[in-house]
């Protein structure tokens, strides 16, 4: 498991080194759209986590902060981190940065609602079922990931850049966490972080901020047909069923690992999404309604 957050190289960052007299700073831009640069902006915390099996022997690596252990170790630690307590809460605001227009993925941590929403997915509902690695602390591995490195401006990571390929990503982030409550508590219908995050991503689909004006969606090349079935079935100030077009998607397994409506959360994201098309300024009364309560 690795986990260090290292967006592209920042334009911010270029002009800041300039600005103190660096010069040649400016990134070049591959063909294969590659960015290199002298220079990378990244975050301080780091994490790599190596099941100990080197036959021929190995440096000591612990020596430098590498966590050496057996494999069902490395297995936890990662699902940890991808499953609640790091990139579930990347891939719930992204997409809502995006409709509220927050460019940088720190600047939206400040938001009063998506602040709230973080906490729900990641302490509330995500770390009630977080595997416990041994080796790392999911509490004080979340505690770090709130309170240092996602308010982190200087990093520059943008929400553009997590919403890439979101869709690959929307069943990893949410769905173990939607079957492990329902594993543990027969049923994932308290849940609300998490319907709030993939009712997000389903409004995300139809490329309109919250105050109606279009925006360019990420690059998902796995969900171009979901963004031609949303995007094309949905129009602000819809005021009719939605269930016929988005059922198929909530009950595919193959998407989050669950039918979400036996999970109990199926209507609930309809719902949030059918709240959040109402015209400009929805999605943010959608928020607050179910945030705020």
């Amino acid at each position: 498991m690795i986990d260090k957050i290292t967006p592209r190289p920042g334009e911010a960052i270029t002009r800041r080194l300039e600005d103190a007299g660096l010069e040649g700073m400016a990134p070049v831009v591959t063909s294969k759209q590659t960015f290199i640069a002298p220079f990378v902006n990244a975050e301080g915390p780091q994490y790599l986590v190596v099941e100990d099996c080197f036959p021929n022997g190995r440096p000591p690596l612990e020596d430098a902060g590498v966590f050496m252990a057996d494999r069902d170790t490395v297995n936890k630690a990662e699902r940890m981190k991808v499953t609640a307590c790091l990139n579930p809460i990347h891939t719930a605001l992204t997409t809502y940065d995006c409709m509220l227009g927050y460019a940088l993925f720190a600047d939206g941590m400040s938001d009063p609602q998506l602040s709230e929403l973080a906490r729900r997915v990641g302490y509330v509902e995500g770390l009630a079922v977080a595997p416990d690695p041994g080796i790392l602390s999911p509490k004080a591995f979340l505690d770090e990931v709130m309170n240092e490195r996602f308010p982190n401006r200087y990093l520059g990571d943008t929400s553009q850049r997590i919403a890439v390929d979101i869709s690959q990503m929307v069943g990893i982030r949410f769905g173990e966490t939607v079957k492990a409550h329902v594993q543990r508590y027969g049923t994932a219908a308290a849940l609300v972080g998490v319907p709030l995050a993939i009712a997000g991503w389903l409004r995300y689909m139809l490329a309109v901020d919250d105050e109606g004006r279009p925006f360019e969606l990420a690059p998902d090349p796995m969900g171009e047909k979901l963004i031609q079935t949303v995007g094309g079935a949905f129009r602000l100030g819809h005021t009719g069923e939605v269930s016929s077009v988005l059922r198929p998607i909530l009950s595919n397994a193959e998407i989050f690992g669950v039918d979400l409506y036996a999970a109990g959360i199926g209507e609930k994201i309809e719902e949030m999404f059918r709240r959040q098309l109402a015209g400009p300024g929805a999605v943010r009364d959608t928020l607050k309604a179910y945030l705020e309560a």
